[in-house]
């Protein structure tokens, strides 16, 4: 089940808004190369990743919003305490898929695979009764032929490269649930409280994950313990959570092709740290991908300006069918 869209009547961009996705866009550009700097198994640094998040948000979420916490387990609160937890497992499973794959492949295909997110959210979109507009769907034919061309160019290198390209879709796949549940979520419960459950949660499932595949959790040298703090501050405190902020006053759409921004950094970064230059004949698909994203995002959000919004009722709606 995935919840319906929250009320489309959002308050105006604010300049606060507008530097924390700046903020946020620069943050999770250093995502991919730090994983495939850091000499650890990819659930480990995962792990690791939602579980030292917690710790730096838990006492001040606590002591800032009990009353809050409270009301997510008694009456009409326990659905909006659901979507937290709904969007931790969906983040649980985006790092177990995506984080693999920026090890597994080249650091510019993960993060240009995974930027499929908008594609997803869509389909999402459809699932829950929204019509798309033709170019939407124009747009998840290029964006999809692109994926596909971009994880071609990879067969004829390894199987394990082909292995990470398809991780990282299914990670972007992921990662659009999350934002969907996200959306939900921040519809009534603060950036904090939010966050806190949803990492938890997340941190919870990746420590069973790792414990029963007999994933290392410590041992590691310290460049790979700052690589993962490293990861704790930028990507996730900086990158996750100010995205989750915006999710007030930015639909889940809009978040989700701003993170198509991360591509082009996380390319720039990985060619000027880990040496790694995208491969020629991968660029052509890479590109239709991009593209095939931007029509989804900028094809569906001129439609939608076209339509009046139905408004909807003061209490929040119950998760779709």
């Amino acid at each position: 089940m995935l919840p319906v869209s929250p009320p489309s009547h959002r308050p105006p961009l604010d300049p606060l808004t507008t530097g924390a996705v700046a903020l946020a866009v620069v943050a999770v550009s250093s995502s991919a190369p730090l994983i495939a700097f850091a000499a650890a198994p990819a659930l480990a640094i995962a792990f690791w990743r939602n579980l030292l998040a917690v710790a730096v948000l838990g006492p001040f979420s606590l002591a800032r919003r009990r009353a809050e916490f409270r009301a997510l387990t008694t009456g009409a609160g326990r659905r909006e305490g659901l979507f937290c937890v709904f969007s931790g497992v969906a983040l649980a499973a985006h790092f177990a898929t995506w984080m693999p794959s920026a090890q597994l492949t080249s650091v510019a295909a993960a993060t240009a695979l995974g930027a499929t997110q908008p594609v997803w959210q869509g389909l999402i979109a459809r699932g829950q009764g929204r019509r798309l507009p033709p170019v939407v769907w124009i747009g998840i034919a290029v964006a999809v032929g692109g994926a596909v061309i971009a994880t071609g160019a990879d067969v004829g290198i390894s199987g394990r490269a082909v292995a990470g390209d398809l991780l990282a879709v299914a990670g972007g796949m992921f990662a659009a649930v999350y934002t969907a549940f996200g959306e939900r979520a921040r519809a009534s419960i603060s950036t904090a409280t939010y966050t806190t459950i949803c990492y938890g949660v997340c941190a919870l499932i990746l420590l069973v994950v790792c414990l029963l595949g007999g994933v290392r959790l410590t041992g590691f040298d310290g460049h790979t313990w700052l690589a993962i703090l490293a990861l704790v501050a930028g990507a996730q405190l900086l990158g996750h959570s100010m995205f989750n902020y915006a999710l007030h006053r930015i639909s889940a759409t809009t978040v989700s092709v701003l993170i198509l921004l991360e591509a082009p950094g996380a390319a720039l970064l990985g060619w000027v740290w880990l040496g790694q230059l995208p491969r020629t004949y991968a660029l052509p698909g890479l590109a239709l991908l991009v593209v095939g994203v931007a029509v989804v995002v900028l094809g569906g959000a001129r439609a939608g300006r076209r339509v009046t919004p139905t408004p909807l009722p003061a209490d929040p709606a119950p998760l779709a069918d």
